[in-house]
């Protein structure tokens, strides 16, 4: 606020306005050149109806039981089975049927070994088994 001693009128109470019509023609052109900036198109991948709609899924397969006891023997189905072989089962159960793989149910014992659950678990991921759950005690 600007004040003067003009005579006897006291101080005069009127605000300068200049400075705040500045300041508002800056933020007024930072708004214009920066406006363009935000009225770029994003691209969304939208779904899209489906005229025809995809077959009834089949029924899953019946679930694999794998089991690992405390001496890290591991049993397929309740069928004993070598560590180095699981992989080459777990290829051929999803070879059968890539879209409609079989649950692979794992139940391991608390004091297996955790290399043998990683061996195990890697055989998986390798095969490439979609649907793996743990059995809990």
């Amino acid at each position: 606020m600007a004040f003067s001693t003009g005579g006897n009128k006291g101080p005069m109470a009127d605000i300068n306005v200049t400075p705040l019509v500045d300041v508002m023609l800056v933020l007024l052109i930072i708004f214009i050149v920066t406006a363009p900036i935000m009225t770029y198109p994003i691209d969304v991948a939208l779904p899209q109806r489906v005229i025809n709609p995809p077959p009834v899924t089949r029924e899953p397969p019946p679930p694999i039981d794998l089991r690992i006891d405390a001496t890290n023997q591991a049993y397929w189905n309740n069928s004993p089975v070598a560590l180095a072989t699981l992989q080459q089962m777990m290829e051929a159960e999803v070879q059968r049927d890539p879209t409609n793989q079989p649950e692979l149910r794992i139940d391991a014992s608390s004091d297996s070994e955790y290399e043998t659950m990683a061996k195990v678990l890697a055989a998986a991921k390798n095969a490439n088994m979609a649907k793996i759950n743990f059995v809990q005690p």
